[in-house]
């Protein structure tokens, strides 16, 4: 039973401040990809807001629940008025009746550029059922990806390249400017890689048959053998610099925007090597999936397994 003191409480938050959202985290550290999701929407709006931290007391965070009969969190509300959860705010986002309860201008969004490339187009129309369903990619607000099929909604946003139709919502396309789908072969089977020039910089995943296509096109990188000289000496990539003084020192002089790949037996201590890299400024980081073990497995049998 909600406290009369809680109750008030609540009261005086959501008539206080013009908009208010209960969270998980606050505006500057979400704790939950939902209120994320919603914290990005709200700051895209330009908005002041406020937000309440549900994880701090959890008579706080059961007892939003009650006050608004709402069972999730984040909860938004504008002007005093309750208006849902995360989907509910995503929806009123997309058909612009959140940016009318806010008082501010829609501004019409631009079909982003988008390059689907041919293998990628022809997985997409491979796993199109042909049910009036259209191909949607969702950007996240820490640039995640969430690619699916699904139906066309109000305020979408529509790119055609390469003989296939995506769909983004106003959010996304905004993120997706120079955007390019390509597929890549992985032991599963394949996957869709997503290359967004708008990303912040992070590690960036290479097949071993990307990188052979690198080679043998003639691509300038680097290529970064992270392994101690025991298993180098067992099995090695020809064109691989060790790190070790020398390799740091030569990766030191090197542009911070050089493409720099890191190898190692699996791909696990390369990818830590790489995340180091990425944290002293290097923003063209990739590391090796599988390693010189998928190497040897699919490129160059010659190449010692161990």
């Amino acid at each position: 039973m909600l406290s009369d003191a809680l109750r008030q409480q609540f009261d005086d938050l959501v008539k206080k401040n013009k908009v208010v959202l209960f969270m998980k985290g606050n505006k500057h550290f979400p704790q939950c990809g939902f209120s994320a999701q919603v914290i990005g929407i709200l700051k895209e709006t330009g908005v002041p807001f406020e937000t309440v931290n549900v994880l701090s007391d959890p008579a706080v965070r059961d007892g939003i629940k009650e006050y608004s009969s709402w069972p999730t969190i984040p909860q938004l509300y504008v002007g005093g008025e309750f208006l849902g959860g995360c989907d509910i705010v995503k929806e009123l986002h997309a058909t612009g009746e959140l940016h009318a309860k806010l008082g501010v201008e829609v501004k019409k969004v631009e079909p982003p550029k988008v390059t689907i490339e041919d293998g990628a187009a022809k997985a997409i129309k491979a796993a199109d059922e042909g049910n009036g369903e259209q191909l949607r990619l969702e950007i996240g607000p820490q640039f995640q990806y969430d690619f699916y099929f699904g139906p066309k909604k109000a305020g979408d946003v529509e790119v055609q390249s390469n003989g296939v139709t995506i769909l983004f919502d106003a959010a996304s396309a905004k993120k997706a400017n120079g955007l390019r789908v390509a597929w890549v072969e992985t032991p599963d089977g394949g996957a869709f890689r997503i290359d967004n020039p708008n990303e912040p910089a992070r590690v960036k995943s290479l097949s071993v048959v990307e990188l052979k296509g690198w080679m043998d096109q003639g691509k300038a990188f680097e290529l970064v053998d992270v392994r101690g000289e025991d298993e180098r000496r067992v099995a090695k990539i020809d064109a691989a610099r060790a790190l070790d003084a020398a390799g740091e020192k030569h990766l030191a002089g090197l542009a911070k925007d050089t493409p720099i790949v890191f190898q190692c037996h699996h791909g696990m201590r390369s990818r830590a090597a790489a995340e180091r890299f990425l944290a002293e400024g290097y923003t063209n980081v990739y590391n090796l999936e599988g390693g010189i073990e998928a190497w040897s497995t699919k490129v160059d049998p010659k190449v010692a397994r161990y």
